[in-house]
């Protein structure tokens, strides 16, 4: 699978993405304040927002008092998060894929990875780089899609192979075929704890009520079964 046609797909829905992200109910009520949830108190405390989007994720935690630096593989979400934060030095383009070679060992308090791992043949080298860029007992936090989720939803057969998938989203405005890949949970969590990782806490996280206004279909189903996880694990 082409990393271009992921590139590509965020290149196309960046505007629409970002006005809607405030309010967009799987975003607004159900990923990001249960994410949030695991962060603690960032009060003065550096945080490398991978694959940042339009820096919505740096936007709250920058109200929290932390000093955000993101970057994202899709050049139109690194403006949009620059315009967003007013912060044009704050963000850049990178692809999760690889090295972070621009940051020192230990740089970072924290590391947040909200759902774009599925975007990654293999974690394995990200979770290296999340591990040497934080500092000792740093934080990393990160949401996904639900494994059992994901399994179910594009029908598997073979649920403990990495998998490439795709779907057709339409929230977003017109319909974009996103690529990703299934795992199993399996291979959901070895990527961290091979890689030095201590699991602090994992959320299978519930949508909060201000979901049940927008989207009572979908409230009724994520309170009956998770589409995403979140975890949050501390360097050893």
């Amino acid at each position: 699978m082409s990393k271009e046609k992921i590139k590509q797909a965020y290149e196309e829905l960046a505007e629409s993405y970002n006005a809607l992200i405030d309010t967009k109910p799987h975003n607004a009520y159900y990923d990001r304040p249960n994410t949030l949830s695991l962060v603690g108190d960032v009060q003065g405390k550096s945080v490398l927002d991978a694959a940042c989007g339009p820096g919505k994720y740096a936007e709250e935690l920058m109200k929290k008092g932390a000093h955000v630096t993101g970057f994202d593989q899709s050049p139109k979400m690194i403006e949009l998060a620059k315009q967003r934060n007013n912060a044009p030095n704050s963000f850049f383009v990178h692809d999760l894929s690889q090295p972070l070679d621009m940051f020192e060992n230990a740089s970072f308090d924290m590391v947040i990875c909200a759902l774009a791992l599925h975007y990654l043949v293999d974690w394995n080298q990200t979770m290296q780089e999340f591990y040497r860029v934080l500092k000792p007992a740093g934080r990393l936090v990160i949401s996904i899609e639900h494994p059992f989720f994901e399994y179910i939803y594009f029908k598997s057969n073979k649920y403990f192979e990495v998998e490439p998938v795709k779907c057709t989203w339409s929230g977003f405005g017109k319909p974009i075929e996103m690529h990703s890949y299934r795992r199993s949970l399996n291979d959901c969590i070895t990527p961290l704890t091979d890689n030095g990782f201590l699991i602090e806490k994992i959320l299978e996280p519930k949508p909060i009520e201000a979901f049940k206004q927008a989207d009572p279909r979908h409230y009724e189903e994520l309170n009956a079964f998770p589409a995403f996880m979140c975890f949050s694990a501390i360097k050893r």
